[in-house]
């Protein structure tokens, strides 16, 4: 089974790799003033939300898989009144994502199915599943994002 792993390593690397890389497509362009303010008055800002992308993933997979010892505060993360600069956001964003691949890569066959419990994530039951629902949910925020930076560029 070794092609096996070797597949799933490949595929998860690469589309975490593809997620940030579009993060980054309308993420860059913006300054950081829009990438704090709200284009609504509901909502979240594109900070946030990365903010929020990087603590999920600190935790589902850094905490819980990689032992990383990390400490969410879901909370702060879309209500830090005092949030990083633009800069500093995004560098403890790639920072998470190559911490996501370096993790994927140090995965065996036999790690893939070990039993896997998180607080606030009952449907993962192994780490394949973890990884896979942590992709999904930050490809769905990057939609968000992608969404809001189109709506700041136009104002």
């Amino acid at each position: 089974m070794p092609e096996v792993n070797e597949t799933v390593v490949a595929g998860l690397t690469g589309y975490y790799e593809y997620i940030a890389a579009q993060l980054h497509k309308w993420v860059d362009p913006l300054s950081n003033e829009q990438f704090w303010r709200k284009p609504y008055p509901y909502g979240n800002s594109v900070g946030h939300l990365v903010l929020h992308m990087t603590g999920n993933l600190n935790y589902y997979i850094g905490a819980r898989v990689a032992g990383t010892a990390y400490v969410r505060d879901r909370d702060r993360e879309f209500t830090d009144g005092q949030p990083p600069r633009k800069d500093e956001a995004l560098g403890t964003f790639d920072r998470t994502m190559a911490m996501v691949a370096a993790t994927i890569r140090k995965q065996s066959a036999a790690d893939w199915g070990r039993a896997y419990t998180a607080e606030r994530e009952p449907e993962a039951a192994d780490r394949f599943q973890i990884f896979v629902r942590c992709a999904g949910h930050a490809y769905h925020h990057v939609g968000q994002i992608v969404y809001l930076s189109r709506e700041l560029a136009r104002t």
